[in-house]
């Protein structure tokens, strides 16, 4: 922001005073202009953020002035979805710019994020410790968590009726190796089957399908069900579909982490004051996302419209919405049972998971808001 005008001297004449101060208005009202506080409309320019630029707490300009991140358009990443149409990481970020890059599923995520597409990404677990372990521990930290929940799996009722009829049938994930992925191949093991990893063929066909086009897979017949994140699940229960298991069942109580957030760490190194800033806006957000969750739903619909070009209707973003927590724990430990089931799936090597946790600023930042802090499970850095 420019420096305002400093007190005009004292003059011997009043009316010079006046004359001098409404001369002085124009200038402080375009200094006021400059700093762009309360925008949060889209912008069409390379997915730049929506609010313009604001002072940062501090006052002082952070170390960046661009910041990338990635996340995707579903309902498990409400936080990047609420956070960014409210404004609230601007507002922590000051005059340091957000681009933004949308992903439908966490592989080719972590790939931007090895490649400097992207600096900061909300991103499922199990994408998170692949990356980690084959970059042997050098490219990314979990900063934080972000989701809880809003998995299931949904099947068409007039072929699967029972969850022993899904042996034979075709049930689709969103790509290989992602969250949901390893979550079917996990439970397909728990039930004595068996199916090969890489080429999903098996007792059970796994067919890995992009979100957006896994309702219309469902209706060609092309399979016979799905292990999806929201709003995927709900939008299939619209199309007929019946929710034979809501993966939270299948947690001690009911909670696992859907949704992490994730930074390059050399991002980290180079510009950890604005790494602090985005998880101020992430915690900001998830606090006002529970207090205020019609408003956030709306917002988060408004999101994906913007994303997709098309809104969830209420039959589809009710159920889903109800479906998920947000929260800032990163529930380490399940997490680290996540890379259990993928070691299990054969889908990874025993991981070496030791520093895969820095929660040093997220436990900074709720330290500040009089929160108590978050473990890593014994997986942090500190």
């Amino acid at each position: 922001m420019s420096a305002l005008p400093r007190p005009l001297a004292r003059s011997s004449s009043r009316r010079r005073r006046l004359v001098a101060a409404a001369a002085a208005l124009p200038i402080l009202i375009g200094a006021l202009a400059a700093c762009g506080y309360g925008s949060d409309k889209s912008s069409t320019d390379d997915n730049a953020s929506a609010a313009a630029p604001a002072a940062s707490p501090s006052g002082a300009k952070l170390s960046a002035d661009e910041v990338k991140i990635g996340y995707f358009p579903n309902l498990t990443h409400a936080t990047a979805l609420v956070g960014l149409k409210e404004g609230f990481f601007q507002q922590a970020l000051g005059s340091t710019k957000i681009k933004q890059a949308t992903f439908n599923a966490g592989p080719a995520e972590i790939e931007a994020l090895n490649a400097g597409s992207i600096d900061i990404g909300w991103i499922g677990p199990s994408p998170s410790i692949n990356g980690y372990t084959k970059s042997q521990g050098s490219d990314l930290r979990i900063i934080s968590g972000s989701a809880s929940g809003g998995v299931k799996l949904v099947v068409n009722p007039a072929k699967i009726k029972t969850l022993a009829d899904v042996k034979g049938k075709k049930i689709a994930t969103p790509q290989l190796g992602n969250t949901q992925d390893v979550a079917l191949l996990n439970w397909i093991k728990s039930q004595g089957w068996h199916v090969d990893a890489q080429s999903g063929k098996g007792d059970v066909s796994v067919i890995r399908t992009d979100n957006k086009i896994t309702p219309d897979a469902y209706k060609n017949g092309s399979i016979d069900g799905a292990w999806v994140p929201e709003p995927t699940a709900s939008k299939l229960v619209s199309e007929g579909a019946k929710v034979l298991l809501d993966e939270s069942t299948l947690w001690p109580q009911k909670q696992f982490v859907i949704t992490n957030v994730i930074v390059s760490q050399k991002f980290l190194t180079a510009h950890p004051d604005v790494v602090e800033a985005v998880l101020r806006g992430s915690v900001k957000t998830n606090a006002w996302i529970n207090a205020n969750p019609d408003k956030a739903k709306a917002d988060a619909n408004d999101q994906l419209k913007a994303l997709t070009q098309k809104a969830l209707p209420a039959a589809v973003l009710d159920p889903a919405w109800a479906s998920i927590k947000v929260l800032d724990d990163p529930l380490a430990s399940t997490a680290k049972d996540e890379a259990d089931h993928a070691v299990a799936a054969g889908l990874l090597k025993s991981p070496k998971l030791d520093g895969i946790y820095d929660l040093t600023l997220l436990n900074k930042v709720l330290k500040a808001q009089g929160q108590p802090a978050v473990s890593a499970a014994g997986l942090g850095t500190e």
